[in-house]
């Protein structure tokens, strides 16, 4: 269990994490998400002792991380998968951390083979892939079989198989009972991994619910209808006070009403209806919903820059 009461850090005058109070319950995959800049991977470091709170306390299992006398075995992190010696092999930083805590070989070969490093392990960890880096911090993250794990975007440069490998392998250790805290941008992939949802902007809690009620309390429900009589359709609709918002010449998006409503008046009006389609929402309308007026940075478009070559700054995992 992770709990956080009152967590407070400033850098000068910048406020990263601003009075945040949440807890992390075992048995379940609770995700964290929130904008760049919102305080996510602050409050991560926090919570494993690599940054001290300004006010308020965090505590892993019972105990902040440093009065840990076995840390490993309490809390796995992946924090930065970049924060290995790049002249070690993938095989030689795994027994250095297993030495630090007694772990014997075999569980640093489990942690290599569980993770796919077996062809890489006794390769240079600096000619490592971003896919592959990922799989060997998650391999420290599990090696001393912790209750506990926290994971900063593990599916960052992982193939859709690693996706799919690290979403069977978090739900699997929440459902034996452990704590699981991860962050992610792919919000796609969040909704199928994680359980509850833990939301900030701005150093902030913004939300903190389970996944299906976050998304459930997003807003009204939209229905897409197709007719060719989109404009008497409409008047129908809008006179009943449903908002109706035209994006084709037979295409309807109505809010406020749901496929039985739309039917029955279309049904009244002698409308002939090509298609009318409940429109499920998403994780991703209800994070846009909850951090829109959270984001610290903001992009915009611009017309005077031409379109030019991008370099490949890092390597995704090769299949």
């Amino acid at each position: 269990m992770i709990e956080a009461r009152d967590l407070t850090k400033r850098y000068g005058p910048k406020t990263a994490v601003d009075d945040v109070t949440f807890t992390v319950h075992p048995g379940r995959v609770t995700g964290f998400l929130g904008p760049n800049g919102a305080g996510k991977s602050t409050t991560m470091r926090m919570a494993v002792g690599l940054d001290r709170p300004t006010h308020g306390t965090v505590t892993v299992n019972g105990r902040p991380y440093a009065q840990h006398r076995s840390p490993l075995h309490e809390v796995g992190a992946l924090l930065d998968a970049k924060a290995v010696h790049t002249g070690r092999s993938a095989l030689h930083h795994l027994q250095a951390m297993a030495a630090t805590h007694g772990i014997g070989r075999s569980r640093v070969h489990e942690v290599i083979a569980m993770t796919g490093l077996e062809t890489v392990a006794r390769k240079r960890v600096g000619g490592f892939s971003l896919g592959m880096g990922q799989r060997l911090g998650i391999a420290s993250a599990l090696l001393g079989d912790p209750h506990t794990l926290l994971l900063d975007e593990p599916v960052n440069g992982l193939d859709p198989e690693g996706v799919l490998w690290v979403r069977t392998l978090v739900r699997r250790l929440a459902a034996e009972g452990r704590t699981v805290f991860l962050s992610s941008h792919l919000m796609s992939e969040m909704a199928q991994t994680a359980d509850h949802l833990i939301v900030v902007g701005r150093g902030r809690v913004v939300a903190d619910a389970p996944v299906a009620q976050i998304i459930g309390d997003a807003g009204t429900a939209t229905v897409r209808v197709r007719t060719p009589q989109a404009g008497q359709l409409m008047q129908a609709l809008t006179r009943g006070g449903v908002s109706v918002t035209r994006s084709g010449a037979d295409l309807l998006e109505v809010t406020g009403a749901g496929t039985e409503t739309v039917g029955e008046a279309a049904a009244a009006s002698g409308v002939v209806l090509h298609e009318l389609t409940p429109v499920a929402r998403s994780l991703e309308d209800a994070y846009m919903a909850l951090t829109a007026g959270e984001v610290e940075y903001h992009s915009t478009a611009s017309p005077t820059v031409p379109d030019v070559p991008v370099a490949r700054t890092a390597r995704t995992e090769r299949s």
